[in-house]
């Protein structure tokens, strides 16, 4: 059974980072996608209420274009409080404790 996430519908917002460049609030819960070094890892990781859920290669069709810049940017504050839980995750695998260290790809 596919994770419920990629079911949902969300109203994404620009963040104005470019290593979590997208947020939205669905049923009351923070999404926020991260950007890895693809090809090298998957192309996104859906963080939801700032835990990993899982990594992607393509958004479902229900997700719209993450990387759409006409989605309204979402004000610095908000953005500021609800990438705090993720700005840690910067490199990929740093949310299961094994960061990338290749600075090829995740430097």
């Amino acid at each position: 059974m596919p994770p419920q996430e990629l079911l949902a519908r969300p109203q994404w917002r620009r963040t104005g980072d470019p290593r979590f460049p997208v947020a939205a609030t669905v049923d009351g819960r923070s999404w926020v996608l991260r950007l890895n070094s693809f090809p090298d890892h998957p192309l996104w990781t859906l963080f939801v209420d700032g835990a990993a859920r899982f990594d992607t290669d393509s958004t479902p069709p229900t997700w719209g274009k993450p990387f759409n810049q006409t989605f309204p940017a979402l004000a610095a504050a908000t953005a500021e409080e609800i990438l705090a839980p993720v700005r840690d995750f910067v490199a990929y695998g740093s949310e299961a404790g094994a960061p990338c260290d290749d600075p090829f790809c995740c430097g």
